[in-house]
């Protein structure tokens, strides 16, 4: 199986400028087959937990029906982050778009502290079940607790995907964190951050990929958007890029 994390600037808080720019990573993932595709915490408004609440919608935001159409038309399932409406604080969800399914959304359980003055958890895990994995999701502060990952592997997880806003000093702790589960649950680990503007600061990029005892089969750089696609039959990955705009 092909998958696909997506390393993405987005732009703050502009909903459709953001969906135009997923569809073009999404179009780019199924020419070259992938199954699944996913981008970086809040990829769809950005990592900015002040904007949040003015921001948050729900799964069903007809601005999102892009992506089932491309899910359907491409056989490929679909992960985009956005703050999900709640009847208190909002929440940082992920919504789940697979072909000819309804729409699923995933909310982050575990909030750093800094993030509870804007968020409310999320209350159940979430595992994508298809014919050669089954892949549980995670965003960002929850992927780094032991706990998580470890009840991720109790439902049967396989692959862990973690979509995180994470800064560049954070970076090398994450990558050895995601090493050491890898080792601990014979998981393999996808991890897609963001560059760009990121609560005040840039994100730290650095997506990459983890197989069984902890090998890093993958790593991108911490400036530049791009997406790293692992073959999970293989277990090899490849680095694809959107064509730079014609001057």
């Amino acid at each position: 199986m092909k998958l696909c994390a997506v390393q993405y600037a987005s732009i703050t808080g502009d909903i459709e400028g953001n969906v135009a720019r997923h569809t073009e990573f999404i179009e780019l993932a199924a020419a070259h087959d992938a199954e699944l595709i996913f981008f970086p915490e809040l990829s769809l408004t950005g990592y900015e937990p002040t904007l949040a609440k003015g921001l948050a919608t729900h799964p069903e935001d007809p601005r999102l029906e892009v992506f089932q159409r491309l899910s359907d038309t491409h056989q490929i399932v679909i992960g985009v982050g956005l703050p999900l409406v709640t009847s208190t604080k909002p929440q940082i969800g992920m919504v789940v778009f697979q072909p000819h399914s309804g729409r699923q959304a995933y909310a982050k359980q575990r909030l750093h502290d800094d993030e509870l003055p804007y968020f409310s958890s999320g209350e159940r895990p979430m595992v994508i079940e298809t014919r050669e994995h089954r892949l549980a999701l995670a965003i960002c502060y929850e992927s780094l607790q032991p706990d998580h990952v470890a009840t991720a592997a109790s439902l049967g997880a396989d692959v862990y995907l973690a979509s995180v806003a994470k800064l560049a000093p954070g970076m090398d702790e994450a990558h050895a964190y995601y090493a050491t589960f890898t080792r601990s649950h014979a998981m393999t680990i996808l991890m897609a951050n963001c560059v760009g503007p990121c609560d005040g600061d840039a994100g730290g990029g650095r997506s990459a990929a983890w197989i069984d005892r902890g090998k890093r089969v993958a790593s991108l750089d911490g400036e530049q958007e791009a997406m790293l696609m692992l073959d999970t039959a293989t277990l090899t990955a490849q680095v694809l890029s959107l064509a730079a705009p014609a001057a």
